[in-house]
């Protein structure tokens, strides 16, 4: 089964560190950051998923929930988080799939052969209220993610289910926006805020703060 961005995300129900899950009524309405990792008691992992604990403040701004996976017991999970903790200086809060029979590991493709069998990946999948997979990324065994730039893919993402807009290179919060094709030079500036037209393709804007000062309204 191969997953595609805007397919729904398969359901499951897991053994977690922090008890079972049925992943579509745990991911409720929230976002989800899911990722698996190769094993416990692995330095690259201690540091990634210490660092998922440590932005705990930054997904729960963005309604985000993240949820962990290797193919290792819970009894090791139980084992290895105080290392976590320790050496990051934070409080693993979120639950780590124990996938020993790697049933959850093969639904979401996360075992790729060639980088050998036993384990899985560095896969990454963001998916939205409604279930859908929005980006996935695949990191080799050897590199660390950066968690930030996928709290900055969140930020884009929900930025553009606001309305007609999509964002650019290396966009963050506050910067301009992309007006996209669909979209009149005429309407664009009923819309937002400070259009500049480079070619009929590709015009910038900012998103319009509220009438009232409570922040953007958004794309749409």
């Amino acid at each position: 089964m191969t997953l595609y961005l805007g397919d729904t995300a398969p359901d499951f129900t897991a053994e977690t560190s922090a008890g079972p899950i049925s992943f579509h009524e745990w991911a409720g309405d929230s976002w989800v950051v899911f990722f698996s990792h190769p094993a416990d008691f692995t330095p690259v992992c201690t540091t990634e998923l210490g660092r998922v604990a440590q932005l705990r403040d930054e997904w729960d701004k963005r309604g985000v929930k993240t949820l962990a996976l290797s193919v290792d017991s819970n009894e090791d999970h139980a084992k290895w988080i105080p290392d976590i903790n320790e050496f990051n200086k934070c409080e693993v809060d979120y639950p780590i799939i124990a996938d020993e029979d790697k049933k959850v590991a093969v639904l979401y493709e996360m075992i790729h052969p060639a980088e050998g069998d036993t384990s899985s990946v560095r896969s990454v999948f963001v998916i939205d209220p409604a279930k859908k997979i929005r980006l996935s990324m695949t990191y080799p065994k050897s590199t660390g993610r950066n968690f930030d730039e996928i709290l900055r893919v969140v930020d884009a993402l929900q930025e553009a289910d606001r309305g007609e807009c999509a964002t650019p290179v290396d966009w963050k919060p506050g910067d301009k926006i992309i007006v996209p094709p669909t979209v009149s030079t005429d309407d664009a500036k009923a819309k937002f805020d400070d259009v500049e037209e480079f070619y009929p393709y590709l015009r910038t804007a900012r998103v319009r703060e509220s009438a009232t000062g409570g922040g953007a309204v958004g794309c749409s």
